[in-house]
């Protein structure tokens, strides 16, 4: 599962689905799939979607380049997809998150995920 998670890690923006994580882990689709949501909390494909929105806001934060850049270069072939995944992920639209990015000492889904009651 580790190696697996760690290649999400890595290459987050190539097209990665649950046939080939399997694989890196040796093990079958569905078991991966359960063990993975048992052991870190979360499907598979939502971790990487996670992923790829963190990477998106940092490059929203740090860089210049245009949200359909941002999203093509984080692994999402379809700009839509990407921003109903960042608002879902991170509370607000790309470009809010852009125009607020000094506005906040940490990024908004850690400080949603602090607030959230245990």
């Amino acid at each position: 599962m580790l190696r697996a998670r760690d290649a999400m890690d890595c290459r987050f923006a190539e097209p990665l689905d649950l046939a080939a994580l399997a694989a890196i882990a040796h093990v079958s689709e569905s078991h991966f799939s359960r063990v993975f949501k048992a052991t870190f909390g979360e499907t598979p494909h939502r971790y990487l979607q996670r992923r790829r929105i963190e990477r998106a806001s940092s490059m929203l934060r740090e860089t210049q380049l245009s949200i359909s850049d941002i999203s093509t270069a984080v692994g999402f072939s379809s700009f839509a997809t990407f921003t109903r995944t960042f608002g879902q992920i991170m509370g607000e639209t790309p470009t809010a998150h852009r125009r607020h990015a000094g506005d906040h000492g940490a990024p908004i889904c850690a400080v949603k995920a602090l607030r959230r009651p245990a």
